[in-house]
């Protein structure tokens, strides 16, 4: 499990690659600067070696690239998948000074971002996937309050009740113990990030 408290973000990442796979069809990346968080999570489709090689080479243009914007990140992630399988891409990133992300998503990945008030923020992603064929991308921007925690994972977690398990625990790792619970390594490669932004 991978563990990140830096700046302004702390957050645990734990991936599970389908029945022991040595290959996992998702990847991820993350950094924290000085000014902002970023992550990309991406789904290939199916799973094993071309699945792989889809979702790693959107993560590694993305971490060349994290300094662009949300929009250009998504082209650039689109642009490398040509003659490659497709794949979900989810991008948020965080701006600390103003308290704002912004989020977009192709295909099934899911975020959630819950605020200390008890509000739940839940951007819905285009259906679909990235592919390096012309695509559409919705980009949003969102406030955040301090303290608010968030939730990434790819398709391969079920969970239902995210409010209640972001809300339930006074620290990170609390929540973390549940989604933990419901992991099934058999299911499909699965993702997912949990953090909070301080």
């Amino acid at each position: 499990m991978a563990y990140l408290q830096q700046n302004e973000v702390e957050l645990y990442a734990e991936q599970v690659s389908k029945n022991g796979n040595p290959f996992c069809g998702d990847s991820y990346f993350y950094t924290s600067t000085n000014d902002y968080f970023i992550c990309v999570l991406a789904d290939g489709l199916g799973s094993g070696k071309y699945a792989y090689e889809s979702s790693h080479a959107v993560v590694e243009i993305v971490e060349r690239n994290h300094h662009e914007d949300v929009e250009t990140l998504m082209s650039l992630c689109n642009d490398v998948l040509q003659n490659k399988r497709r794949a979900a891409v989810a991008i948020i990133k965080a701006y600390y000074h103003s308290k704002e992300f912004v989020y977009s998503c192709v295909g099934n990945i899911r975020f959630y971002m819950y605020a200390p008030e008890g509000k739940m923020t839940y951007p819905l992603p285009v259906t679909g996937y990235l592919s390096g064929r012309p695509q559409t991308y919705k980009t949003q921007r969102f406030h955040y309050d301090t303290n608010s925690r968030f939730l990434i994972h790819s398709d391969g977690l079920s969970i239902s009740g995210v409010k209640n398990i972001l809300q339930r625990y006074p620290t990170l790792h609390g929540a973390l113990g549940d989604i933990q619970s419901l992991v099934d390594g058999t299911a499909d490669d699965t993702t997912y990030i949990i953090g909070n932004l301080l």
